[in-house]
């Protein structure tokens, strides 16, 4: 190799740098790629994962536990009818493409959370400090919007899971309610049940910390998977041919949309997950928890999915469990098993309400912090059994929440978060998925809460029919673009 050396003290050039045209002397370098330590993301002293103090860490398995507490909630009842508005076969590409985008936003948010770390020194943070970290180290225009941004996700996070928390509650009543009326054979009031929850859940929203609450999630898993078990050996029996149900349905794929973001999305949980982390570096990559939680809960999804569409059809009720048959006893197990696997999963859900107020007020409870920490989580508790026995019909309104909140904060702010971060994240993160996701879920954002907006106005009076949120069924055959029969 032919080393050119200017008259100064300059350094020889690159390889291919004598191949570049100059004039007298070295006008155009090669600069090497700087290592993450050369940019100032990270030095030898300091690695925010080995540096973490966590007085309870979570190991890989527990925090996959608690993911798949998190996706695996009551909305995946709801696939069935999901499948019915987008049809059988759209339904089976559009669950795989809605789970990819929701991973990819999530892995997204994580990695620009690892960078953070580096940048600002700090070993954890939460999505809303990653929003106000991101924006004061993004571009000037962006930095005085900071603020905003961390209000905005916490904000956001709070309305959506504390309005959760109230749809839980309203679910396990409505599951009991009809075991009572058939046990007994007389109607009880679904407001007297929630409140009579009131103390089960304070007493679950008192587990102090994610590493105590990991045995109850899994407790909620097996309850769950026993529940979904005997479902799919009902709707495993007498299915008729494919060719029998619609392949496509394009006038209500908002609603399929909406049902299976809401049901899947847990992004309020991801950074609350590795924060807790033993080994927080575990969390990402193509075998790392986020894939192998997400790729399980996508493929029991697709399978529920298209079983219940397949088994039901038109007949399809807007959570699966309403089409078993009641008078026979595996079914009414299932309702058992179902109520008691939200009431499980509602202290997960709660965290996420417990800790963006208490990370707003804790600094000020300098005086026997636990005592008020505890007296916080049992208003919380009140608040939301509170807003369920105001309206025990929330569904509809929690499914506009879910379909508009999810939609922005699990899908949107992410990718809008790797524009104000982009020097410090390759292209590859936010190449053609950025625009795509963008435009795409924007659009699907409005047209969702068009849907929901419009079944709030034409919702049935009776209330166990609004568990989940859809479109009126009468919507689907008017938008039926291909049907085989």
């Amino acid at each position: 190799m032919v080393n050119i050396v200017d008259g100064g003290a300059k350094p020889a050039a690159q390889e291919m740098e004598q191949f570049l045209p100059g004039e007298g002397g070295i006008k155009y370098h090669i600069q090497p790629r700087k290592s993450d330590n050369e940019q100032g993301l990270g030095n030898t002293e300091f690695n925010p994962f080995t540096h973490r103090d966590n007085e309870h860490p979570t190991s890989d398995n527990e925090t996959l536990t608690h993911l798949l507490k998190a996706s695996l909630g009551t909305g995946i009842l709801g696939m069935p009818i999901a499948f019915m508005y987008s049809g059988i076969i759209m339904g089976i590409f559009a669950t795989i493409f809605t789970a990819f985008v929701c991973t990819h936003c999530s892995y997204v948010l994580v990695k620009c959370g690892h960078k953070l770390y580096y940048k600002t020194r700090r070993t954890k943070m939460t999505f809303a400090e990653i929003a106000e970290s991101a924006f004061q180290k993004g571009p000037k225009w962006c930095r005085g919007f900071a603020p905003v941004a961390k209000f905005s996700i916490l904000f956001g996070l709070f309305l959506t899971y504390f309005g959760t928390c109230s749809v839980y509650t309203v679910i396990v009543a409505k599951n009991f309610e009809q075991l009572i009326e058939h046990w007994t054979g007389s109607a009880v009031s679904s407001r007297l049940l929630i409140c009579a929850l009131l103390v089960p859940l304070i007493l679950i929203a008192w587990v102090p910390n994610l590493k105590y609450l990991a045995p109850v999630s899994m407790v909620a898993n097996v309850f769950m998977g026993l529940g979904l078990g005997i479902t799919f050996y009902y709707l495993t029996q007498d299915l008729p041919p494919v060719e029998s149900r619609n392949y496509l349905v394009l006038g209500t794929l908002p609603s399929f949309f909406s049902i299976t973001i809401f049901a899947m999305e847990a992004i309020g949980v991801v950074m609350p997950l590795e924060n807790n982390m033993k080994t927080p570096q575990n969390f990402l990559g193509l075998c790392g928890v986020l894939s192998q939680g997400m790729s399980g809960v996508t493929l029991i999804y697709m399978l529920l999915g298209f079983l219940g569409y397949l088994r039901y059809g038109e007949d399809t009720q807007q959570s699966i469990t309403l089409n078993l048959p009641v008078h026979e006893w595996p079914a009414q197990a299932v309702k058992v098993l179902i109520a008691l696997a939200v009431y499980c999963t509602f202290g997960l859900q709660f965290y996420v309400c417990l800790e963006i107020v208490w990370d707003g007020i804790k600094e000020k409870c300098t005086k026997r912090p636990m005592l008020v920490n505890y007296v916080l989580r049992t208003v919380l508790v009140t608040a939301a059994v509170v807003l369920a026995i105001s309206v025990p019909t929330i569904a509809p309104f929690m499914g506009l929440i879910g379909a508009f909140c999810f939609s922005i904060l699990g899908l949107i702010f992410p990718l809008r978060l790797c524009h104000c971060f982009r020097f410090l994240l390759s292209w590859s993160s936010i190449g053609t998925l950025d625009s795509a996701n963008t435009i795409g879920f924007c659009g699907r954002t409005l047209s969702s809460a068009s849907a929901e907006l419009q079944h709030l106005s034409l919702a049935p009076s009776q209330p166990s029919e609004t568990l989940l949120l859809s479109t009126p069924k009468w919507h689907l055959n008017k938008f039926v673009t291909r049907q085989r029969s």
